[in-house]
């Protein structure tokens, strides 16, 4: 035991205590993790900033390309609203059809990007056919899981591994080297969603629990009766506001003081204020009722078109973590928030300054000639169902054409992965699938600069002699019991810790300590990585575990248990199905 081991011992459960907590953005950890190890010696300038430069962030990158030529094309969204006929025919035909298409997609583009692209769909056909949203989101992320572990791109996580092997002498992973268990974790995991996880997923989030509505559920509205409204006059509990819009409840203020009067008793006069609690199908009614004005100021102008839209704060976007003010959103976008869903409370009051989650939802009105500019921003997925985006349709067979040559290009070993992906990014721009300002900012700048950070901190486990020691000490606690116990032992350490901290980072930690471990023992060193790279990613326990998780947190009105209740049977199955299946597709 060097004291540059244990300087970088301590700077890895540094890496893992703020990985973990969030106090930081995963990103900014990475950099500073990297700093510290550059400033100390440890290592050298070059390999610093060679995680940038690295085949698996480059390739990353590529692939977030890749994923927006699909999108933009429409050729993704075409996939999603074929469900939607689906829906009035059956609730498990459509559950079905709905995670057999999202796994065949994150197989191939970002989990991320698909999850987004099916959410809206999902909450309309839940609004329209009266589902439970719960019960299709869940499933939705899960099997975006399923699918991402079936082919080398499907997740950044295999990408990163194969990367990580490479370095070491070793044969990078093949493009469907993990197809065959993939399909075996699909296949368990779909059946088990089906026969058992459906029945503990909550009935929340549907028409029987809040009407005809989609979305984040209820909001809170303040509203101001002009001399128009035809409630003016009335007693509040006979009122038309009352009789033609679903209002859950209603709290009347005249000049700054609530009125204590009971409903039979309050006469409604022009300029009370309102508070109503709505959801949004009735928020738009209160919206276009004639003498009724929303007190919130808006960045709609009275005299344009607007809508209103649901928007979730997306997984490591600039949002997650701040408030509205400190990330500018006014100045940025020229909107206001007219609620926010924070963690299944609807919030109202001091938005502006309330600290907001990936997740969290939030109510806008936007004009129309605003609604592109927030779409195309990563900063949100929106869930509201609001007119559809204008799609290069005509460019949608080229995009396929393109990605799936990266892919045949890679299955087959004719060029590497990371130039067929450069080469088919270069290929999107130059066909117009893409213009070169959408592919800059489809590229997701958090995970490229978490996955060059965390590659510098494995390359300090293994030049300080860090990751033999950790190896060799995993050895002597499991080796004994033969290298079966050591493939089961990486998994559940690879899954419990990426419950708590970015996929990436727990497999960037572990790959260098499973391979000078299988060096230790003198097995081949496949099974174990292949371990690690299936259970990172395969998070359902948390709803932070996993992007896609925290996407459809909100939307849903999850609570923190759900995901408990109905992933950790899954996490469990999966372990046992990976300590039985990949010492026979990957021998020793």
């Amino acid at each position: 035991m060097t004291l540059e081991i244990l300087l970088v011992c301590g700077l890895v459960l540094s890496a893992v205590i703020l990985f973990a907590t969030e106090r930081l953005p995963v990103d900014l950890t990475a950099m500073i993790i990297m700093g510290a190890m550059l400033l100390s010696g440890m290592i050298s300038a070059e390999d610093a900033i060679g995680g940038f430069s690295n085949p698996a962030t480059v390739t990353v990158g590529a692939m977030f390309v890749l994923s927006a030529g699909l999108f933009k094309t429409g050729a993704v969204n075409l996939l999603g609203n074929s469900l939607a006929r689906l829906g009035r025919i059956s609730f498990w035909l459509v559950l079905v059809v709905m995670m057999l298409m999202v796994g065949l997609l994150s197989a191939f583009i970002n989990n991320t990007a698909a999850v987004a692209i099916f959410l809206p769909v999902m909450l309309t056909i839940a609004k329209d056919c009266g589902f439970s949203a719960a019960r299709l989101l869940l499933p939705l992320s899960f099997a975006s899981m399923f699918g991402g572990v079936c082919t080398l791109v499907g997740t950044s996580t295999n990408i990163l591994v194969s990367s990580i092997a490479e370095r070491h002498g070793l044969q990078p992973i093949g493009m469907f080297e993990p197809t065959s268990l993939g399909l075996l974790f699909f296949g368990a995991g779909s059946a088990y969603l089906l026969l058992v996880g459906i029945r503990l997923i909550p009935k929340r989030g549907g028409a029987a629990e809040r009407g005809p509505t989609f979305g984040s559920g209820d909001y809170q509205i303040e509203i101001v009766l002009g001399p128009e409204a035809r409630s003016v006059g009335t007693v509040l509990v006979d009122s038309p506001l009352l009789h033609d819009v679903s209002i859950r409840s209603v709290e009347v203020f005249r000049n700054g003081k609530r009125l204590e009067q009971t409903m039979q008793e309050l006469v409604l006069q022009v300029g009370d204020q309102l508070k109503l609690r709505a959801d949004l199908e009735n928020f738009r009614k209160l919206k276009e009722r004639q003498g009724i004005a929303l007190r919130q100021e808006t960045g709609a102008a009275a005299d344009e078109e607007a809508a209103l839209v649901e928007a979730v704060v997306a997984p490591g976007s600039t949002l997650d973590g701040r408030s509205l003010k400190q990330a500018r959103f006014r100045s940025r976008y020229g909107l206001t928030a007219l609620a926010v869903r924070h963690r299944g409370r609807v919030m109202r009051e001091h938005l502006e300054e309330m600290q907001l989650k990936a997740g969290d939802v939030l109510l806008f009105e936007v004009a129309q000639k605003q609604l592109q500019l927030l779409r195309d921003d990563r900063t949100f997925v929106l869930v509201s169902q609001v007119e559809l985006p204008n799609f290069r349709k005509s460019r949608m067979l080229t995009a396929i054409a393109i990605v799936a040559g990266v892919v045949l290009a890679a299955a087959t070993g004719a060029v590497p992965i990371v130039a067929g992906a450069i080469v088919g990014c270069i290929l999107m721009v130059l066909t117009r699938c893409l213009t070169l300002d959408e592919a800059y900012g489809s590229i997701n700048w958090q995970v490229i600069f978490l996955l060059a950070g965390v590659l510098t901190l494995g390359t300090a486990l293994e030049t300080t002699g860090a990751a033999r020691l950790l190896g060799g000490l995993l050895v002597e606690h499991l080796g004994s019991l033969g290298p079966v116990a050591l493939v089961s032992g990486l998994y559940l350490a690879t899954s419990l810790l990426t419950e708590l901290m970015s996929n990436n980072a727990t497999a960037a930690l572990l790959a260098p300590i499973a391979i000078a471990a299988a060096e230790s023992l003198g097995i081949d060193a496949r099974p174990l990585l292949m371990a690690i790279t299936f259970a990172a990613s395969a998070s359902f326990m948390t709803p932070v575990g996993y992007q896609t998780n925290t996407l459809i947190y909100g939307p849903g009105q999850f609570r923190y248990a759900d995901f408990l209740k109905v992933g950790t049977p899954l996490n469990i199955l999966f372990w046992i199905l990976a300590t039985i299946f990949i010492p026979r597709f990957w021998p020793f």
